[in-house]
């Protein structure tokens, strides 16, 4: 069985033109409408396909305030994720990204309980703070490989090996496409040039099947809901 992770982020709906701002310059997020933030929708895209390709298993995380779970809600009727996690404390507000990456490592940790997690995805940035920081931290905090950038992936359940094409930059040249091979586990985080890809009837069929799934299941999205504080 594949385990798969989603670390995903509530982000201001920046097309309303109307974010709120607290006096202590941290986003009054109930006076701004927010939305799955599009980078966390696409490393959703990520896991879904995961799901009908291999089989995973989907755990879905976020940190913020309550109203973060509309964020879970939205994630799951992407992935059709059987576990929801909100990592969500007073203490958290305005945290920095290596901070922010401490709360998802130990979030990580308790998906699925005592089971690892072989993957864990994320958007490679977020639109209302764009350091693309958080990503690799909570790698590095795991202590997973961390590919970047990734556009397109391929696993090999027998080998426990991920097979990954990624942009990178080499100082004098132009933008190019590195394959690489790893083994489980690794942290990923998804270029938005990534597009999942059925190609056969069987998948399409399975995509469906857990398309429906999933709208279902967010209709009482709380049931597959666990919230955590600093203290658990």
């Amino acid at each position: 069985m594949l385990n798969v992770g989603v670390i995903i982020k509530l982000e201001p709906d920046f097309s309303e033109g109307n974010v709120s701002y607290n006096s202590d310059g941290t986003l009054n997020r109930a006076e701004t409408k927010n939305i799955l933030g599009p980078h966390s929708a696409i490393a959703c895209n990520a896991a879904f396909y995961c799901k009908v390709k291999y089989g995973a298993r989907i755990s879905i995380g976020t940190m913020g305030p309550p109203i973060a779970e509309s964020a879970l809600k939205q994630a799951q009727v992407l992935t059709d994720a059987e576990e929801l996690n909100l990592y969500s404390d007073r203490l958290f507000a305005g945290a920095d990204t290596l901070a922010t990456a401490e709360v998802l490592k130990n979030g990580v940790e308790k998906m699925f309980g005592a089971d690892k997690m072989d993957i864990v995805f994320s958007g490679h940035r977020a639109s209302d703070g764009e350091t693309g920081q958080t990503g690799p931290q909570t790698a590095w905090k795991l202590d997973y490989t961390f590919l970047g950038n990734v556009m397109d992936f391929d696993i090999d359940l027998d080998r426990k090996v991920v097979v990954a094409k990624r942009l990178i930059s080499l100082q004098g040249m132009d933008t190019i496409i590195e394959e690489i091979e790893s083994p489980l586990p690794v942290f990923i985080t998804i270029d938005p040039s990534y597009k999942s890809a059925f190609s056969t009837v069987s998948e399409r069929l399975g995509a469906n099947k857990y398309s429906k799934e999933g709208r279902r299941k967010s209709e009482n999205y709380a049931q597959f809901l666990k919230t955590y504080d600093s203290q658990k």
